[in-house]
């Protein structure tokens, strides 16, 4: 059964999905400085951090991005006209496609990753505060 929630449990989910938001909003502004669009930049990111390779399928990258295989193709088509991204045949399977960042877009992930982790570094100890302060909720 489920312990009903306290006015402090509901503020501490405010106030981390505020917390949350805000980095949401500061990082869809980095992505438009660059010349991206958010989902644009999540895109370069879920390439290049991809576990054990820097290339992914289509579906995979569909996976990452929690979208439809048909909107992450599109996706893919409009970083590939930008020079962000190239398709390369599988050696494994040359009928499959595998998505690799350009040299471009490398430049601009690691300008881009380089202000998320100061961003990130600045807004962590208040996130692991709003953390803490959920899990000893959950606690008592």
């Amino acid at each position: 059964m489920t312990q009903a929630l306290s006015k402090a449990d509901y503020e501490a989910l405010a106030a981390f999905r505020h917390a949350l938001r805000r980095f949401l909003d500061f990082s869809g502004e980095a992505a438009k400085t660059a010349g991206l669009t958010p989902q644009q930049h999540q895109a370069l990111l879920a390439i290049k951090g991809f576990p054990g390779r820097d290339r992914v399928t289509i579906g995979e990258l569909a996976e990452q991005l929690v979208q439809r295989h048909h909107s992450t193709v599109g996706l893919v088509d409009r970083l590939e006209a930008l020079g962000l991204v190239r398709r390369e045949s599988d050696p494994a399977d040359r009928r499959r496609a595998m998505v690799a960042l350009t040299d471009r877009a490398e430049e601009v992930l690691a300008g881009l990753s380089a202000i998320h982790r100061s961003e990130l570094r600045r807004l962590g100890p208040s996130l692991a505060a709003l953390l803490q302060r959920l899990e000893s909720r959950d606690e008592g």
